[in-house]
C-alpha cells in the first residue's frame, strides 16, 4: 500500500504536466551567445577601427562579469549533492557548467584573432603598442630608465617557496609569475609581481609627431623582470589573472546586531576579493611544472585555465582613445554625438510648469537628460516645493543630481533618497554617496532585506495655497548622467494624479518595507508587475480566439521567466502575433512548429546600449507600459521593480514610433532562429539597409533643429507648449481607467514645516556641478547667518 505523501506526490505529477522544453533555451548558453554577437561589432567593418577595439574590449568585460557571478554560481550548486535543475533546459548546474566550459575555448579564439587583427591595422595607421620583444634600442633605454626611476621602487617580487606560502591572487588583479631557478638546491620556486594598480597601466613611449606609441604597464616590468628577483634567474615568464566567484548574497551574510548597513557591504566587497576561483587567464608561457604549481594552489582543474598570447584586461583600451591624433578621429571613431535638447520643451521656461501642462517623455541618448537634472534643480531652491523623494540604483560618481539633492536638503526641503547598495560593482560608489547624502540632512534609507530596489522612481511634492500636486518622474533606465549619454531609455514626466498618488504611496511602503501595496495604475514587483503583464497577455489570447485581431510588443534586455515564457507560447498558439526585440538572453526559443510559430525575436548591438524595456498589448498598441524590468524571475518575484503606463496620446505615439523604427532596422538587428542562434535580418529586394540607432540620431538633430527658437518675454503668457509631429498611427484611449476626480487633498501635518528663506534664490546657474571629491560640511552650516533657520537653531540646538 502507497503511503499519503506517495499518494499526494503521484496526484502532484498528474495535476503538473512535464515540462515542455522543445521551445525553450538554457539561459547560461543563450547569454554567451549574446557576447559573442557583442564580438560580431569587432568584426564589421563597416564599423571605425578603434571603435571595434572598443567591442573586443566590452566582449571581455562581458565575460569576466558571467565568470564571476553566473559560472562562480552554479559551481558552488555543482557542488551539492542534489543539484537544482534548470527549468528551460532541464540541465543540473554541473552540466550548465559543463555546457560553458566547452563553448569558452572557440570564443576566446575568435576574440584573440580580431583583438590581434585590429591592433596590427592601428599600427599601420600610428597607433602603436610595443611589444617588449621588438622594442628599438632607444625604446628599450627610455623603458629601462622608466622601470628604475618609477616602477621599481612601487614593486614587491615575491619568492614562494615552502616557507613562503602561495599568496591570496585578488579578483581581477594583474601578476607577473615566473619559475625561478636559484643558487640553491630549492624545488618549486615561483616568483610573482603583483602589476600596481596605483600607477598608470598605459605608458606613453616617445613617437614621431602625428603617431602615439605605448607601452603596457605590465610589459613594462616584464622587460626588466631579470633584475626583480636578485639572485634567482626567471626561467619563463607570462601575464596571470584569477576570476573569482563574486555571487556573494549580501543579505545572506547576516548584518550584525548594530552594524551600520554601510559597513556590513563594505565588509562584504572585501570577501569578494577572496571567494573561490573560477577560471586563470594567462598570457604569455610558462613551464607546465610552473602553471601546475599557480593551478594547485588555486584547485583549479585544468579546463579553468585559458591561455593566450594578448594582453589581459582590456579596460586600458577606453583611455587611450583621447590619445589618438587629431588627424585620424574623424576614420577611427564614431563621429561625436551630442544628445539633444528635446523639441516639446523650452529650457528658458519653468520646466515644472511644462510637465503640469503636457506630460514629458525623453528618449535618452537621442535626447538630453538636462530637463530632468533642470527640474530637480529647480525643485531645491523652489519656495513651494516641500520634498523630493527618489531611489537610487547606479549612480555617476560626479553625480549633478545628488549635489541637487544636497542643495534641497540643505535648503530646507523633505529629501528621502532610497540607495541600494547592492547594485553589483557600484556598491562602493554607492556607498560613498550615501554618507555624502546623508552628512547634508538628507534621510537615506536602503533596499528591504532580500529585494534590490531596481526601480527608477522620482517624486516631487509641492504645496500651492492649501493643495499639494505632485510631479512623477519614472524611467527605464538609472538616474544616472554619464550612462544617459550611453544607454537607450525612455524618462516619463508626469504630473498625472492617479500616479502621483501611486507613487506618494509606493515611498511610503518602501520606507514601512511593505512590499505587497496595491496600486492602481503601476505595476510594482515582487507582487503586482508579473500579474500586469499575464493580464496583458491573457486579453490578446481572448481577442484572438475571438477571431479579432490580436498583437504584443515587448522590448527588453532579457526573457527568462518561466511562466512568462510559456504564457507567450500560449497566445502564439492561439494566434496572437508576438514581436519582441531582446537585447541579450532569450529563454524562449521562436519559430518552433506548433508551439511559438508566431513569435519573432530581434536583437539590435550598436553603437548604444539599448536598455529600455516597453511592454505593449493591442495591433494599435493601445495599453502601453514602460519599465524597469526585464522578464526574468529575479526582476518579477524578487526585486522592487516599477511598470508605469504611458497615457498621454503624444507620449504613447512617440513610443509607437520609436519601437517602429527599431523593427525596421535590417543593419544591426539580428533574427532568433529556432535553434537558439543569431542570423542577420534578410533585406528585401530593393530594401535600403536602414540603421535605427543612427535614423534616431537624425531624428532627433532634425527635430532640435526644427524647433521654435525660444521667445523670452519680461512677462510671458501662457501658451501651448510646441508638441512634437506624431507619427501617423491611429488614436486610440488608453486603457488603464482614468481614477474618479478626487477631492482636494487636505493639508498633511507631516510636510507642512516651511522652506527656509535661502530656498527663494532661484537664480543659481542650473549647470553648475560640483566635484564629488569637495568635502563640504561647512555647506550643510551655511544657512545659520539667515534669521529663520538660526532662530530654530538657538532654539532646538539644531542645524536641521
Amino acid at each position: 500500500m502507497p503511503s499519503k505523501i506517495e499518494k499526494k506526490q503521484a496526484a502532484a505529477k498528474l495535476r503538473k504536466p512535464p515540462r515542455d522544453f522543445s521551445y525553450t533555451q538554457n539561459r547560461e548558453l543563450s547569454w554567451l551567445r549574446f557576447d559573442n554577437r557583442v564580438l560580431d561589432e569587432a568584426f564589421d567593418e563597416t564599423v571605425p577601427l578603434f571603435e571595434r577595439l572598443k567591442f573586443v574590449s566590452i566582449f571581455e568585460s562581458n565575460l569576466d562579469e558571467f565568470l564571476m557571478v553566473r559560472v562562480g554560481g552554479l559551481s558552488d550548486l555543482a557542488e551539492l549533492k542534489k543539484q537544482p535543475v534548470d527549468n528551460k533546459s532541464n540541465m543540473t548546474a554541473s552540466e550548465q557548467v559543463d555546457a560553458v566550459m566547452a563553448e569558452m575555448p572557440g570564443l576566446l579564439t575568435r576574440w584573440e584573432s580580431i583583438f590581434k587583427s585590429i591592433e596590427g591595422k592601428l599600427d599601420t595607421l600610428g597607433v602603436h603598442r610595443a611589444r617588449i620583444d621588438s622594442l628599438t634600442p632607444e625604446e628599450r633605454t627610455f623603458v629601462t630608465r622608466y622601470f628604475q626611476a618609477y616602477v621599481s621602487p612601487v614593486i614587491s617580487p615575491l619568492v614562494i617557496d615552502p616557507r613562503h606560502p602561495f599568496p591570496n591572487l585578488r579578483n581581477g588583479a594583474l601578476y607577473l609569475a615566473c619559475g625561478l631557478d636559484g643558487a640553491t638546491d630549492e624545488e618549486s620556486l615561483l616568483g610573482l609581481i603583483e602589476i600596481p594598480a596605483s600607477m598608470n597601466r598605459v605608458v606613453e613611449i616617445p613617437s614621431p609627431t602625428g603617431t602615439y606609441s605605448y607601452i603596457l604597464l605590465e610589459d613594462v616590468i616584464l622587460a626588466c623582470l631579470d633584475s626583480c628577483f636578485g639572485s634567482y634567474k626567471p626561467l619563463d615568464r607570462a601575464l596571470i589573472r584569477v576570476t573569482r566567484n563574486a555571487d556573494i548574497d549580501p543579505d545572506g551574510e547576516g548584518v550584525e546586531e548594530e552594524e551600520d548597513y554601510r559597513q556590513h557591504m563594505k565588509r562584504i566587497l572585501k570577501k569578494r576579493l577572496r571567494l573561490q576561483p573560477v577560471v586563470l587567464a594567462v598570457s604569455g608561457s610558462l613551464e607546465k611544472a610552473t602553471l601546475k604549481t599557480i593551478r594547485k594552489a588555486l584547485e583549479l582543474s585544468r579546463r579553468s585555465v585559458f591561455t593566450c598570447d594578448i594582453p589581459l584586461d582590456l579596460g586600458y583600451v577606453f583611455g587611450i582613445e583621447g590619445k589618438i591624433p587629431e588627424h585620424l578621429r574623424n576614420e577611427l571613431l564614431f563621429t561625436p554625438f551630442r544628445p539633444q535638447p528635446n523639441p516639446t520643451i523650452d529650457m528658458t521656461r519653468s520646466i515644472r510648469e511644462q510637465v503640469l501642462q503636457h506630460d514629458k517623455l525623453l528618449f535618452y541618448p537621442y535626447e538630453a537628460m538636462n530637463p530632468f537634472l533642470d527640474l530637480v534643480h529647480e525643485a531645491a531652491y523652489d519656495p513651494e516645493c516641500i520634498s523630493l523623494r527618489i531611489t537610487l540604483y547606479r549612480v555617476a560618481k560626479q553625480s549633478r543630481l545628488c549635489e541637487s539633492l544636497i542643495d534641497a536638503a540643505e535648503n530646507g526641503k523633505e529629501v528621502t533618497v532610497l540607495m541600494e547598495l547592492r547594485a553589483r560593482f557600484d556598491e562602493q560608489n554607492n556607498i560613498e554617496w550615501a554618507e555624502r547624502l546623508e552628512e547634508a540632512g538628507c534621510t537615506v534609507i536602503y533596499g528591504s532585506e532580500g529585494f534590490k530596489c531596481h526601480s527608477k522612481i522620482c517624486q516631487l511634492t509641492y504645496r500651492e495655497g492649501m493643495a499639494l500636486t505632485r510631479l512623477t518622474l519614472l524611467g527605464t533606465g538609472n538616474f544616472n548622467e554619464k550612462t544617459a549619454k550611453l544607454y537607450s531609455d525612455f524618462m516619463l514626466m508626469t504630473a498625472h494624479p492617479g500616479i502621483g498618488e501611486d507613487a506618494n504611496l509606493f515611498f511610503r511602503n518602501l520606507s514601512l518595507g511593505n512590499l505587497r501595496g496595491d496600486y492602481r495604475f503601476l505595476g510594482v514587483a515582487p507582487v503586482g508587475l508579473k500579474p500586469l503583464i499575464m493580464r496583458g497577455l491573457d486579453r490578446e489570447i481572448q481577442r484572438a480566439l475571438a477571431g479579432e485581431p490580436a498583437r504584443v510588443f515587448f522590448k527588453l534586455n532579457s526573457l527568462t521567466d518561466r511562466e512568462v515564457i510559456d504564457k507567450i507560447a500560449e497566445a502564439s498558439c492561439a494566434g496572437v502575433r508576438v514581436d519582441m526585440i531582446i537585447r541579450g538572453i532569450s529563454c524562449l526559443k521562436p519559430g518552433v512548429p506548433g508551439k511559438t510559430e508566431n513569435v519573432h525575436v530581434r536583437s539590435i548591438v550598436g553603437r548604444f546600449l539599448e536598455h529600455a524595456r516597453v511592454y505593449a498589448f493591442g495591433v494599435d498598441s493601445d495599453m502601453i507600459y514602460l519599465s524597469s524590468a526585464d522578464m526574468m524571475t529575479r526582476n518579477t518575484e524578487h526585486r522592487v521593480e516599477i511598470a508605469f503606463p504611458v497615457l498621454d496620446p503624444t507620449c504613447r505615439a512617440l513610443v509607437h514610433e520609436y519601437m517602429g523604427m527599431q523593427l525596421r532596422d535590417n543593419v544591426k538587428a539580428r533574427s532568433l532562429t529556432s535553434d537558439g542562434t543569431w542570423v542577420p535580418v534578410e533585406r528585401a529586394e530593393g530594401e535600403k539597409p536602414f540603421n535605427s540607432q543612427e535614423a534616431l540620431l537624425e531624428r532627433a538633430y532634425r527635430n532640435a533643429e526644427a524647433a521654435p527658437e525660444p521667445v523670452i518675454e519680461a512677462e510671458p503668457a501662457p501658451e501651448a507648449e510646441p508638441q512634437p509631429v506624431a507619427p501617423k498611427v491611429q488614436e486610440v484611449q488608453a486603457t488603464v481607467i482614468e481614477p474618479e476626480p478626487a477631492p482636494a487633498p487636505q493639508p498633511d501635518p507631516q510636510v507642512t514645516k516651511p522652506a527656509p528663506e535661502t530656498s527663494a534664490r532661484r537664480d543659481k546657474p542650473a549647470g553648475k556641478t560640483k566635484a564629488i571629491e569637495r568635502h563640504r560640511p561647512g555647506r550643510v552650516r551655511m544657512g545659520l547667518g539667515l534669521i529663520g533657520l538660526g532662530l530654530k537653531t538657538l532654539i532646538t540646538g539644531k542645524t536641521k
